[in-house]
């Protein structure tokens, strides 16, 4: 089995300011931790592409885009909302996060790997069809699920979210779209304060967790709701938006996931894509802020993806 992992040295240079959760150093922390257990060489690595604008339009209109494009500052930061801002390396970073998902998306579709991850940032799935926020730009899984379904082969798909954050963005732009399950698991009440009074559509799978919540109970709320539903549903792929700031250590928030309970979760998920998808899954990272849980909770993600 074949590993992709996506990466671009652009993506490092989108920051946001000293301080910032969301910073550069979260892709170091996650480098110095793939080589620390010597997984670069397992890894098929390839750099992330720009995304193209036809590809963005599937998932936000073209006027969203503008405003996006338009908002990229000469130098300084541009405040897109509370906690969004964009310096003058952040449109190419952003379009090398959700070109990197589309890539892998096409690695995977063609055959050449199995499962890919991707190392990038900024995140996307707060992202909604028409606003950024909460850190993201645009909907990089969405935008990769969406060029899956263009494909002859895919007619439905599996975007599970296992950030601390609901996936509002991901929700506001398939919510009602009857090719895509959605599933997020996320502490509630926690920002973005969405996603506990469920989805419009049968589809959506919210799973909103108490604060406190560790891996046992993590593990049974999966199994008792994601689990029916993509046994059921069949997807052709499965797309995961992977954020790893449901670990006991991560600053935001306070669930008390670890290490073993990422590496758990995406074997589920691989198993589950072997038994309906040909084994097809990419991954795209979004949060997670400790530096050191991260950086070791994404190796447990890539060693579930390469051990599969």
């Amino acid at each position: 089995m074949k590993t992709a992992y996506i990466a671009h040295n652009d993506c490092a240079r989108h920051d946001m300011g000293a301080g910032h959760p969301e910073s550069p150093f979260r892709l170091q922390a996650i480098a110095k931790a793939v080589d620390k257990a010597n997984l670069r060489q397992r890894l098929d690595s390839h750099e992330a592409p720009m995304v193209k604008r036809e590809h963005l339009e599937r998932v936000h209109p073209a006027p969203y885009i503008d405003q996006v494009i338009d908002a990229s500052p000469d130098q300084g930061l541009h405040p897109l909302d509370g906690d969004t801002a964009m310096n003058p390396h952040s449109l190419e970073a952003a379009y090398r996060a959700a070109g990197g998902a589309v890539f892998a998306t096409e690695l995977v579709l063609e055959g050449k790997v199995d499962h890919a991850f991707c190392g990038t940032r900024p995140p996307g799935h707060h992202a909604e069809r028409t606003k950024a926020m909460g850190f993201c730009f645009f909907d990089n899984v969405a935008v990769a699920a969406a060029h899956a379904l263009e494909n002859e082969h895919i007619n439905k798909v599996a975007i599970l979210d296992f950030d601390v954050h609901h996936g509002n963005g991901t929700e506001d732009i398939f919510g009602e779209d009857d090719r895509v399950l959605f599933g997020s698991t996320f502490q509630h009440p926690l920002y973005p304060y969405k996603g506990a009074e469920g989805g419009k559509n049968p589809l959506t799978i919210n799973v909103p967790l108490p604060s406190g919540t560790d891996g046992e109970s993590y593990r049974k709320a999966v199994k008792e709701t994601w689990l029916p539903a993509v046994e059921e549903f069949e997807p052709d792929m499965y797309f995961i938006s992977a954020g790893f700031d449901a670990h006991q250590d991560d600053p935001l928030a306070s669930l008390r996931l670890l290490e073993e309970d990422f590496h758990w979760i995406t074997r589920e998920i691989c198993h589950w894509a072997k038994r309906h998808a040909n084994g097809r899954v990419v991954s795209t990272l979004e949060g997670g802020y400790n530096l050191d849980a991260l950086g070791t909770s994404v190796v447990a993600h890539m060693e579930a993806l390469l051990a599969d």
